[in-house]
């Protein structure tokens, strides 16, 4: 029901352009945004004063797509067999999809009924508050679907999907655990503390950025399925919190490699300023709606008058997590309490306080960038009506110096659509030497996001790469007639480790991303 009154409270959405198959400013753009114009175009950007095409990063673009990042051995890689990354066709025309407006509202915001099953873990953490996570274990009708658990000693490939942090599992996320499923991955949904039914056993919210709940998870997971290696996938908002994992974590992370579908990077000035009036007011009605159930326990940490009374997103985020507590109270650590033991939208906390900035200092993304240490891509559109224009939003500079991150950036697409002509063609996890198990190597996907397919190609072409490398090494220490049993080991081991706080580690981190000196050659 919650989701309907969503869905019909964003159909004031439609009284944009129809069909909106531009963003405003997409024509006639300042110089400042002559480089971003000229990587979808491909026209030549090497006038005077412009930084020549060697050192302005790699480029891949075509007629609605471009590759973005620094030259590297696996940016390389990628372009040659990532078929995907250039075979997107958006709708055009007078289709409903052609609009980018209406098909995000509808990949985000309209129900839908998967025929997915999800079996829930929920997970005790060190505070003994509650998270969540759901497994997708196999699609309604198949022969294995009575199975409710998976061998632990599976090798199947893992794929954790971060949604976004309002805590609505959107057609989006639902239609992302279809695909993986049929191409052989185990998808596991995080659901943060009180989102999507998820208990609330503390007061403690969690803040946007912060990855300590998700880091005990991905321990678990990890517990869990031991032998699969671990992929992760971040939507929209949710992309923030899997950054700001993957910067904490650096190469200690257990991820091989991650996605961000339509992430928003610079979270501060969206809060503040980047959102249209209706899509805000949405979200603020719905965030409302998930807080209304917790109001009388809200009200003995935050004022809840002043929270519920606010307009914006950042009304609400500074209500939660900024002002100074009024009342010094903490649940029991045992309670019959329904309204006690469930309490709010997140994971760590309204009893903390403090300034904006500060929050922010804490919360931003992108905060420790430098530190992530594994192959990380986003696939934006220059569209998209949620994040805003890409000359003011997308952080270009860190994508053509950082060799860890890959822009595809589409010319249509909206927020989390990527609606296609045509079906696209998935690629199975294991079609290479580096992969776990997933049959169906080439198998169609009907009515897939676009997106969807570069990100399972994506996960598959980086998984090659990381095996071939190694059998290079290994070959190369042969040579040398040092042996390679221990470079032979070091992949399938690299994502077997502990987090960089953690003080004690069982092994040599940098024996086992010792790929990282080739893949940036």
């Amino acid at each position: 029901m919650l989701g309907w009154l969503v869905a019909v409270g964003c159909v004031i959405l439609v009284a944009w352009i129809w069909p909106r198959t531009k963003y405003p400013g997409s024509k006639k753009k300042p110089s400042s945004d002559a480089l971003l114009t000229g990587l979808l175009t491909g026209i030549p950007q090497e006038k005077a004063g412009e930084t020549p095409a060697s050192d302005r990063g790699h480029e891949k673009s075509a007629s609605a797509v471009a590759l973005i990042c620094k030259p590297s051995a696996l940016a390389n890689y990628l372009l040659k067999h990532c078929r995907t990354f250039n075979n997107y066709s958006p709708c055009v025309g007078w289709s409903w999809r052609a609009s980018a407006v209406l098909q995000s509202v509808y990949d985000t915001c309209w129900p839908y009924s998967s025929p997915v099953q999800f079996v829930r873990d929920h997970l005790q953490l060190s505070d003994e508050g509650l998270v969540s996570l759901d497994w997708a274990l196999a699609l309604c009708g198949t022969s294995s679907h009575k199975r409710r658990r998976t061998s632990s000693t599976s090798n199947s490939p893992v794929l954790l999907i971060v949604p976004n942090s309002f805590g609505k599992i959107t057609r989006n996320v639902l239609k992302l655990c279809e695909a993986a499923l049929s191409h052989g991955y185990l998808p596991v949904v995080f659901n943060r503390r009180s989102h999507n039914g998820t208990p609330l056993t503390t007061l403690k919210l969690q803040q946007f950025g912060d990855p300590a709940d998700l880091r005990e998870a991905v321990r678990y997971i990890r517990y869990r399925q031991p032998a699969g290696r671990l992929y992760a996938a971040g939507e929209s908002t949710g992309a923030g919190l899997l950054l700001s994992y993957l910067g904490e974590c650096g190469s200690s992370s257990y991820v091989t490699a991650a996605v961000c579908l339509s992430p928003v990077f610079r979270c501060q000035s969206w809060f503040e300023s980047g959102l249209p009036r209706a899509v805000q007011w949405a979200l603020v009605l719905y965030q409302k709606m998930s807080l209304s159930r917790y109001r009388t326990v809200l009200g003995e940490t935050v004022h809840a008058d002043s929270l519920f009374s606010s307009s914006s997103l950042r009304g609400l985020e500074e209500g939660l997590f900024c002002q100074t507590p009024h009342k010094s109270t903490s649940l029991p650590t045992s309670t019959t309490s329904t309204t006690a033991t469930t309490a709010t939208s997140g994971s760590t906390g309204p009893n903390t306080s403090g300034s904006w900035e500060a929050y922010w200092d804490r919360n931003e993304p992108l905060r420790d960038v430098d530190e992530v240490a594994i192959p990380v891509l986003s696939v934006c559109a220059r569209d998209d009506p949620v994040r805003g224009p890409p000359r003011y939003t997308l952080p270009l500079e860190l994508f053509q110096t950082n060799p860890h991150f890959f822009l595809l950036l589409t010319e249509h697409g909206g927020h989390c659509g990527f609606s296609a002509q045509a079906p696209v063609t998935g690629v199975a996890p294991g079609s290479g030497s580096g992969s776990g198990s997933g049959g169906g190597g080439g198998v169609g996907m009907p009515r897939t996001s676009w997106s969807h397919g570069a990100l399972l190609e994506f996960f598959r072409a980086t998984t090659d790469f990381f095996a071939t490398e190694e059998r290079a090494k290994q070959l190369a220490a042969r040579r040398r007639g040092l042996g390679g049993g221990m470079a032979g080991r070091s992949f399938r081991n690299r994502s077997i480790s502990t987090c960089k706080r953690v003080p004690e580690c069982s092994h040599n981190i940098h024996a086992i991303y010792s790929w990282q000196r080739s893949y940036t050659r």
